[in-house]
């Protein structure tokens, strides 16, 4: 299994409106997309940063979402006002 982990930098007061936005279109997207497992979204409310961790069920998979994962990213940080701090990928060698 492996993960994409990324980091947004927003203002804190649109949190409850981009939970909302991931809800209704971007967890719908993403569940469509082949080989996805599953996905976290978590937030800090004091300082607006927002860490969001998918997992995929193989490398292949990781890679061939790129481009579809960082054009919804796109378009979800500028309707809030937010910034991506950094995308980074791992293979997951444990899990509880």
């Amino acid at each position: 299994m492996f993960a994409r982990v990324t980091t947004v930098q927003g203002p804190p007061d649109s949190l409850d409106e981009a939970a909302r936005m991931i809800q209704e279109k971007v967890i719908p997207a993403i569940r469509q997309m082949r080989g996805f497992k599953d996905a976290y979204w978590m937030a800090d409310r004091q300082s607006g940063k927002v860490i969001a961790v998918a997992l995929w069920e193989s490398e292949e998979a990781l890679r061939a979402s790129a481009a579809a994962v960082e054009q919804s990213r796109t378009q979800s940080t500028q309707a809030f006002g937010a910034t991506v701090q950094s995308v980074e990928e791992y293979e997951v060698i444990a899990q509880a």
